[in-house]
């Protein structure tokens, strides 16, 4: 099957958007790909020698998990992308406290448990067949109400 580019199911631009292509997406999971290199969306995020420091490990797990909400959105004939909120994640380990320059990273994520508004996801990110990082992130589906309230409360503070 061909997918869109990750823009097409998630609420990010650039330079925030941090995933390169989408791979697979199945009913409990999907798998999105992105190029640690210079020359590629993480170029602005990486440090001195070209690595991605580990902590971006939840964001890239995160837009795995918006990449598949949003694609099975469309799937349902929902236009509109909608904004989800990360709740917290579990057990997540980036082991070499990085990612490698030059490495293709592959970014897993697969359904645990999901209700009309709470997901959580078992999640990994490998390069070369070796596991770089994993856990578990919950994720919350916002209503409208609750995002317009929550950000017209910012602009009053």
């Amino acid at each position: 099957m061909n997918y869109l580019s990750p823009v097409a199911y998630l609420p990010h631009d650039a330079p925030m958007l941090l995933l390169e292509s989408v791979e697979q997406v199945t009913e409990e999971s999907a798998v999105c790909r992105v190029a640690v290199n210079s020359q590629g969306v993480l170029a602005p995020f990486l440090n001195a020698t070209g690595d991605l420091p580990g902590w971006y490990a939840l964001e890239l797990m995160a837009q795995t998990v918006g990449v598949w909400s949003g694609w099975h959105r469309q799937q349902q004939g929902q236009s509109t992308i909608t904004l989800g909120m990360v709740l917290g994640a579990r057990e997540l380990v980036c082991a070499a406290g990085q990612f490698a320059a030059n490495s293709l990273l592959t970014v897993t994520v697969k359904l645990l448990m999901q209700d009309e508004r709470f997901g959580s996801f078992e999640c990994a990110i490998s390069a070369d067949d070796a596991i770089l990082a994993t856990g578990r992130v919950n994720t919350f589906q916002p209503s409208h109400e609750e995002l317009t309230s929550l950000f017209n409360q910012g602009a009053r503070a």
